[in-house]
């Protein structure tokens, strides 16, 4: 009998969903079978709050999930290579095996959470609404948080099971055990997307207290980095037209900003103007969508200040740290340009003889709310204006129109306190690191939004395979921890379907190129 299926921790309901007035704080759970659980209006919003509950895990998109991405890349990793089995390290070594529990972890996360959003468009169908804007907006929000996790499904995995209707029982599970190809994966993101810009009545941008859910500048922007990702991975007979999209998305998204030049937020954690500010979290204007934590709550807190914080290092947090925290590698560090004020604020030097490393200090808490036990407020964004700007930059220079994509790039430089892109094109070290516009945008992407999992899918997106390779290979190995570059080859740009899942339908559940 098959023990493990697909989507094995979502099978049964067991519907940890939230009351109205606060979407951190659950109710006790009650497994409920779904044809009786529908009945109110007030069900489809607990149900859609199921959805942004899920998102929440450190092994779905929550904060804890930077191992699946961010240490994928080139700015973090590990100097342990024992711990858990040695697990954790093969994301930064490139060693990934299908067997890895990390990464059945992962895709079990993912998929719970496209599932529970399955279950409230399911009870959307099932009540009769009072309002059809209501109805409207609910299902908005339960597309747009399946869109947002299958976007990072098909960017890590490829072809994967395509799932858009609630998953009841063995029988449905298994009769979706199977991959599709990943341009329909992306045509089902884009749907979704589309649905809310154009169908809802959602806000640009969600008021105080609803931050955490979704609004149309947030549909905006991510539909425009779907459709910038499309450009570069599938077919490159429709790149210009994708290419024409993203910039349609990225400048509706643009449209929506409440605040004239990126400088207006401050690169810090300034409670009145800083971008990365708990005490700024829900009004920051920057933020364009976030997942929410609960200062002070031993239940819904933030963990991301402390767990970054190095031994001897306290700018973080007031918890006392006893190890090494996030190491960041030193090909990292050494890209800050020498006045750029990003460096100090992100990054610093461990110097305690159990660290000699630097370590992750852009995310801080140390408010007496959060204490020594480190209960921090820390919200995980998403997605943000810099973001959107740098995007915008990197359309243009892909379209050729390179004059109309510097100035996007300099708004990001001018909040750093750097010099615009064709002064620092002069200087003859800024002019042999990046001696394109199109490197000089990825460079900024990588130091604006350091350790926020964007650096990953950045590479994949600038560069070809080969050119990938080639570019992790010229990296020197002394900047880049204990981890072998050189395992980095063309399988490496996908993760390999778990074990688990692949052996369920050898052939409809094919495993990756490499593993």
């Amino acid at each position: 009998m098959k023990k493990t299926i697909l989507f094995t921790a979502i099978l049964a309901v067991g519907l940890n969903l939230t009351s109205c007035e606060d979407f951190l704080s659950e109710d006790n759970p009650n497994k409920i079978p779904v044809e009786n659980y529908f009945t109110t209006e007030n069900d489809v919003e607990r149900a859609v709050y199921g959805a942004y509950m899920a998102l929440r895990s450190g092994s779905c998109m929550g904060e804890g999930s930077t191992m699946y991405t961010e240490e994928r890349s080139d700015n973090t990793g590990r100097l342990d290579n024992q711990s858990s089995a040695g697990e954790p390290f093969q994301f930064t070594d490139f060693s990934l095996l299908p067997s890895n529990t990390y990464l059945k972890s992962h895709w079990q996360a993912m998929y719970k959470t496209v599932n529970n959003a399955n279950f409230a468009l399911k009870g959307i169908q099932t009540v009769t609404f009072s309002d059809e804007k209501e109805k409207d907006n609910y299902e908005a929000e339960a597309r747009f948080v399946r869109a947002l996790v299958y976007f990072d499904i098909v960017r890590k995995w490829g072809d994967a099971p395509l799932v858009t209707s609630y998953l009841a029982t063995p029988a449905e599970i298994e009769a979706h055990t199977f991959r599709e190809d990943k341009k329909k994966i992306y045509e089902q993101i884009v749907e979704d997307l589309e649905f809310g810009i154009e169908k809802s009545t959602l806000p640009n941008h969600q008021p105080e207290g609803n931050k955490g859910r979704a609004n149309k500048a947030a549909m905006a922007g991510l539909l425009g980095k779907v459709y910038l990702t499309m450009a570069h991975v599938l077919d490159t007979q429709n790149r210009k037209e994708y290419l024409n999209s993203a910039k349609t998305y990225l400048e509706m998204c643009l449209g929506m900003k409440q605040f004239n030049r990126l400088n207006e937020v401050t690169y810090d954690d300034n409670a009145q103007t800083g971008l990365f500010a708990v005490a700024n979290k829900s009004t920051c204007p920057e933020i364009l969508f976030q997942i929410v934590y609960k200062q002070g709550d031993k239940d819904y807190h933030s963990s991301i200040a402390a767990d970054n914080q190095s031994i001897g290092i306290t700018c973080n947090s007031q918890y006392p740290s006893k190890g090494q925290g996030t190491y960041v590698n030193e090909d990292l560090v050494n890209e800050y340009e020498a006045t750029d004020k990003r460096k100090a604020f992100s990054v610093v030097y461990a110097d305690n003889p159990k660290a000699m490393a630097y370590c992750i200090t852009k995310f801080r808490d140390t408010s007496d709310a959060a204490g020594t036990l480190a209960y921090g407020g820390n919200d995980w964004i998403i997605l943000r204006y810099a973001d959107v700007i740098l995007m915008m930059a990197e359309v243009y220079e892909a379209l050729g129109e390179e004059t109309k994509a510097i100035p996007y790039l300099d708004e990001v430089r001018e909040r750093a306190g750097l010099p615009g892109y064709i002064e620092s094109i002069q200087n003859t070290d800024y002019r042999s690191k990046y001696p394109t516009l199109k490197l000089a945008i990825l460079h900024e992407r990588r130091v604006e939004l350091a350790f926020e999992n964007q650096r990953w899918y950045d590479l994949l997106r600038f560069f070809t395979i080969d050119e990938l390779v080639t570019y992790m290979h010229a990296k020197d190995p002394n900047c880049y921890g204990i981890s072998n570059l050189q395992n980095f080859n063309e399988k490496d740009i996908y993760y390999p379907i778990p074990y688990d899942e692949w052996k369920l339908n050898p052939e409809g559940m094919y495993q990756n190129e490499g593993y």
